[in-house]
């Protein structure tokens, strides 16, 4: 997703420069460019900046992270020569919990938040799939549609990226979050593509279910979500997507790698716990991604 977003910010003539860790993929960026393909083939390249070092970027007026939630402390410590009295921090990552590490380690003053229904999958190093297309939310966390936030809807609406700023940009995480907790696990335990998920009448049922457990924990703290809307939006989502589209948490068990369960489903069961409302399903997904993870390093 980074790699999505910078690269169509920087075709539409922004300075965007690429952070990542992996030697291999800043190679190959700095080599041939970023070629960024959509789910009819078509392919662009772009050419850009990317560094594996924070320190040869400068200053920033906007810092966009796309890590995972278990890498975000470090991400944004080490972001921390990019950060001037100015400097925007926004975070479009999936789950619940990001945006209070972020706040407490840049300052609240300097974080805006939200989320994007665009999704992509990395092909190769410096080549990713723009899989689908979404709408992207923006917003203060206190519900104000500041300058700010204005000004950077503005930047990616020029750029072809429809941003919508929100005066409850919680609700709209949490609608995020519910559409990752019905979708991301129930493919990545099976090891089958997002596309693929409304196929059978069991899993239906399954991701059914999910959800009715996300919105009574969402209600219980005040952030209004309804399921009918929920599991229509979901369904017309997974119906759009290109064949094989594999979500992020399918890529990252079929890359052996950590997922980020203990933000999405882990976040409902959780706050369950805390309200008193029950969470099998989601626990049992906790569970069964959980045990996937053990079995990565034994």
């Amino acid at each position: 997703m980074g790699s999505v977003i910078g690269g169509t910010l920087a075709r539409a003539g922004n300075d965007v420069v690429l952070v990542e860790v992996a030697k291999k993929i800043v190679d190959a960026i700095e080599l041939r460019g970023l070629m960024i393909e959509d789910k009819t083939g078509q392919k662009t390249t772009v050419k850009l900046k990317a560094t594996n070092d924070p320190n040869q970027v400068g200053l920033a007026d906007l810092i966009i992270v796309f890590v995972k939630c278990y890498q975000t402390e470090t991400a944004v410590r080490q972001a921390a020569p990019m950060l001037g009295p100015n400097s925007i921090v926004l975070s479009l990552q999936n789950g619940w919990g990001n945006a209070a590490l972020i706040s407490k380690l840049t300052g609240p003053e300097k974080l805006l938040v939200g989320v994007s229904y665009h999704s992509a999958m990395l092909l190769a190093p410096g080549h990713v799939l723009h899989a689908g297309q979404g709408p992207t939310y923006l917003g203060e966390l206190d519900g104000t549609v500041s300058a700010r936030v204005t000004a950077i809807a503005e930047l990616f609406g020029s750029a072809g990226i429809a941003i919508k700023p929100s005066t409850n940009v919680l609700t709209e995480i949490w609608s995020k979050l519910a559409l990752n907790a019905v979708t991301l696990p129930t493919s990545a335990s099976i090891r089958v593509t997002a596309d693929e998920l409304l196929r059978t009448s069991e899993m239906e049922r399954l991701m059914q279910e999910l959800l009715i457990e996300v919105v009574a924990v969402a209600r219980a703290q005040n952030i209004s979500l309804n399921f009918e809307e929920r599991w229509d939006a979901i369904c017309h989502l997974l119906n759009k997507l290109a064949p094989n589209t594999k979500g992020s948490m399918l890529q990252d068990v079929e890359r052996r790698n950590q997922t980020e369960i203990d933000v999405i489903n882990g976040a409902i069961v959780e706050a369950g716990t805390r309200f008193g409302i029950a969470t099998p399903y989601n626990h049992s997904m906790l569970c069964l991604i959980k045990a996937l993870e053990q079995s990565f390093v034994t």
